[in-house]
């Protein structure tokens, strides 16, 4: 009973989350052009407030584009502060938006071969990235293919886990956990269509490490793996607003040949490669401030070594109470050692 206390709105614990979901649905409210006006002003706003995120994306770009004069790299900074501001406004529209942003401007290139992929009964794994029109990439695509989507669930934020579950589910077909190995293959095995994006920085041992940029990027090799069980065609599909900010282009490109291979490793580099190249087409608009490259091989430097904290998600009075976790998980293991024994 308490646990399912925990996951209402109206728990004490949950409020931050109910005021985001309402606030969101209240963007959703205006037109879809002074959403996306006010989202992009906040995301400038946000240039100037969150320090540490601004360092994360400034120190990507300097990663992942050495050569770029810095005046012209802090542009970039500035500018993808704007699309993820924007992109907030996009979650709510695509989330909780009315009819009207089905009919904001799209264009849609190759989907010829999504089309030859159908024909054939060959069920098919769409590539995909991190890029900050995300959520109304899925409403306005979700449309036109039918097509279910893998998602990381937010289990310790009940709230917001079901907002995102009604939101993606009214253009797709559903959402599948990317635990739920055997619901995925169930929807490939009836020859369907799977919405998958892998460019996240991976912790767990399903991953290997792979160039992306330059750059050694610890990989999932979940792509590779869910290819070759639900014998899928894995075809990279991109979005990106267009370049007069009011429309979108989607853009799906042929099958991989010769994927899945019998290695990981190649195909998770092959993996990075496709989403490079579609990165270097809007590189504004991918998400930096995302730490790609936080998991790094033994002995490797800290790619971030200027962060304040390691945790910049989080709250100051979330910060201060891990702190205090820890202080008394050390002052508790100090009595259970004891005193050294004198010699």
């Amino acid at each position: 009973m308490t646990s399912q206390r925990r996951e209402q709105a109206w728990h004490p614990a949950n409020w931050g989350q109910a005021l985001a979901t309402a606030l969101l649905w209240l963007l959703a409210r205006l037109p879809w052009r002074w959403a996306i006006r006010l989202g992009t002003g906040l995301g400038h706003l946000l240039y100037y407030l969150a320090r540490d995120r601004r360092y994360v994306v400034r120190r990507n770009l300097e990663l992942c584009f050495p050569d770029l004069d810095p005046e012209e790299r802090e542009r970039w900074v500035r500018a993808n502060f704007g699309y993820t501001g924007r992109g907030v406004a996009e979650v709510a529209l695509g989330w909780f938006g009315g009819p009207a942003v089905d009919r904001v401007p799209c264009r849609f290139h190759g989907m010829e071969h999504l089309k030859a992929a159908h024909e054939a009964g060959d069920p098919v794994i769409l590539l995909s990235g991190h890029f900050s029109c995300i959520e109304m990439a899925g409403r306005l695509f979700g449309a036109q293919v039918p097509m279910a989507a893998i998602y990381k669930p937010m289990d310790k934020k009940p709230v917001l886990e079901r907002a995102l579950r009604y939101g993606r589910e009214r253009k797709l077909e559903r959402v599948i956990s990317k635990d739920d190995i055997r619901g995925i293959l169930r929807k490939l095995k009836k020859g369907g269509t799977i919405w998958y994006a892998g460019d996240q920085n991976m912790r767990r041992t399903e991953q290997v490490f792979a160039p992306f940029f330059g750059m050694q990027a610890s990989t999932t090799t979940g792509l590779s793996r869910l290819a070759h069980m639900g014998r899928a065609r894995v075809l990279p599909m991109f979005y990106y607003v267009n370049d007069a900010g009011d429309g979108y282009e989607f853009v799906v490109g042929p099958p991989l040949e010769d994927y899945p291979s019998e290695d990981r490793a190649r195909d998770a580099a092959r993996m990075n490669a496709v989403l490079e190249d579609a990165v270097r087409h809007a590189p504004q608009q991918y998400f930096w401030a995302h730490r790609r490259f936080k998991t790094q091989p033994e002995d490797a430097p800290d790619p971030y070594p200027g962060l304040r904290t390691k945790h910049i998600g989080r709250m100051p009075w979330q910060n201060n109470k891990k702190k205090k976790a820890l202080k008394k998980k050390r002052k508790k293991a100090a009595r259970e050692q004891g005193p050294d024994d004198a010699s």
